[in-house]
């Protein structure tokens, strides 16, 4: 598939897994629709790998900052939007806003070492808009989300094995229970540069 260009990142985007479906509108909004029984996820009881889940990745810089505002077409248990850190499939890192099993839209972050995901839920957010945001730092990264853009809560604060390594990240979506899921990220930005303090609210 064709590479993608948005205005606010420093490089073109490619499709690591393609989507049912994605547009982008005005060149600043991007849609993505999960196709059925997608998924990315190493199940740590059964080993199991899920490895379709469509995301559309670029190369950043060796430090940065990358949010956006997301909205997710709730249908299905566990459809989701995904902001994704990725080096290989028994290495990444992802910043859901999924439909838990109480039908709850919930965050959850799911960081993948050695080829095992731990999965974290975190706290339930009303409606279906929420802020997410990844910040890569010297050895470490950080999630937050937010939901009004300016203030941001620290989710989760780890490394990857590899961080040392070329990472890619991106955008993605997910369906594993459902038909498909519609996903629009809107207000996209990209910060080079060191976040200074993760638990700041900046």
């Amino acid at each position: 598939m064709e590479q993608v260009n948005l205005p606010s990142l420093p490089s073109p985007l490619w499709w690591h897994t393609p989507p049912l479906s994605w547009h982008l509108e005005q060149d600043r909004q991007l849609v993505i629709t999960a196709g059925p029984s997608t998924d990315l996820f190493n199940d740590p009881k059964t080993g199991f790998v899920f490895n379709n889940s469509p995301r559309l990745l670029f190369d950043p810089e060796e430090y940065f900052t990358l949010s956006t505002k997301i909205k997710v077409d709730f249908q299905a248990v566990y459809d989701a939007g995904v902001l994704l850190i990725y080096i290989d499939e028994n290495t990444w890192a992802k910043l859901c806003f999924e439909f838990s099993p109480q039908k709850q839209p919930l965050i959850v972050s799911v960081v993948t070492k050695n080829g095992f995901s731990d999965d974290c839920n975190s706290m339930p957010i009303e409606g279906n808009q929420v802020y997410l945001r990844m910040a890569k730092l010297e050895h470490a990264l950080a999630f937050h989300i937010s939901t009004d853009g300016c203030y941001w809560l620290l989710i989760r604060y780890f490394t990857l094995s590899e961080v040392k390594k070329n990472i890619s990240v991106g955008f993605s979506a997910q369906s594993p229970t459902g038909k498909q899921c519609r996903v629009t990220f809107s207000e996209i930005s990209y910060r080079p540069g060191l976040l200074v303090d993760i638990r700041s609210g900046d």
